[in-house]
């Protein structure tokens, strides 16, 4: 399996989060998706989906459970 690495434009770090989101025009309630983030870049992608309303929750990396989130 390759490592998760960061999903910031041009990041090539380790993931060591996953920032759960959902934009509720697009998608239905449960509807669950996911950016990768480093320690560098969790706070931007943070305030990025936040600002929007878009944020469900932060997960570290090793805690997450994909079973949890509707792809």
């Amino acid at each position: 399996m390759d490592t998760p690495i960061c999903s910031a434009k041009g990041c090539r770090a380790d993931a060591l989060w996953v920032l759960v989101w959902n934009n509720p025009k697009l998608h239905t309630p449960e509807r669950r998706k996911t950016w990768l983030a480093c320690e560098e870049h969790r706070e931007h992608l943070s305030q990025f989906l936040g600002v929007r309303g878009f944020l469900k929750e932060v997960v570290a990396f090793a805690d997450w459970t994909p079973e949890t989130v509707a792809e």
